[in-house]
């Protein structure tokens, strides 16, 4: 069975970047989803869903570094439910999107494309060992 989810949608919150104590870049966002449709009655009804979404290593910086609220991006990735227990011993769960890819929807924008370089060739697979600081953007030219 497949696990793959896309959705389009604005992000609701500024983006959350964190690094974990091994140093692998997270960042979380907020997404709303609305779709339109018409009911049994013949009603124009909107609707909106949320959706938690986590990105890591360099997507989770270049999220970071490019979205703001209200962008509205296109989000490939797939569903992750987590469960634990509150405090009081009520039993929570969350289902959020573990991204593969985030980019900006071209529909009613346009985007200028910057090449993140990478800081230093991988020669191991902790690839996060050697950042300090998020790798600086590149231009790109432009195809013709």
């Amino acid at each position: 069975m497949s696990n793959q989810v896309t959705v389009v949608g604005n992000l609701t919150r500024e983006p959350e970047l964190r690094y974990t104590p091994n140093g692998a870049a997270v960042c979380k966002i907020g997404i709303a989803v609305n779709r339109q449709y018409t009911n049994r009655n013949g009603e124009r009804v909107e609707q909106t869903d949320y959706f938690t979404v986590n990105a890591w290593r360099s997507l989770a910086e270049n999220i970071a570094q490019s979205c703001k609220v209200g962008t509205r991006v296109i989000v490939m990735g797939r569903l992750q439910s987590r469960s634990w227990e509150t405090e009081e011993g009520q039993k929570r769960t969350a289902i959020e999107i573990e991204a593969d890819e985030v980019g900006p929807s071209l529909r009613w924008a346009n985007a200028e494309v910057v090449k993140a370089s990478r800081s230093a060739p991988a020669a191991t697979d902790n690839w996060a060992s050697d950042m300090s600081e998020p790798p600086m953007p590149q231009e790109v030219p432009a195809a013709t």
